[in-house]
């Protein structure tokens, strides 16, 4: 039995293309693969998400405030 680490790139059809050592010789191998998902970029979208959106509690709106661009500009715009 050989053991090596690799980092394997799994593409959106879910394949994956790995190259060996020369070592390894042809034929049928039993094959263990083990996915690690310690790290924001290794997990599934929906997990990650949690990891990339910062969330900042900044209480209600005040009453009344206008968010038109006519009430906070002037009349050049600015």
């Amino acid at each position: 039995m050989q053991t090596f680490e690799t980092v394997i790139l799994v593409e959106e059809d879910g394949t994956v293309t790995l190259r060996v050592p020369p070592e390894i010789l042809p034929g049928p191998h039993q094959v263990s693969l083990t996915f690690h998902s310690d790290s924001p970029e290794h997990m599934a979208p929906a997990e990650r998400q949690r990891f990339e959106i910062p969330v900042h509690d900044v209480d209600p709106w005040p009453k009344g405030l206008s968010l038109r661009r006519e009430d906070m500009y002037d009349e050049w715009g600015r």
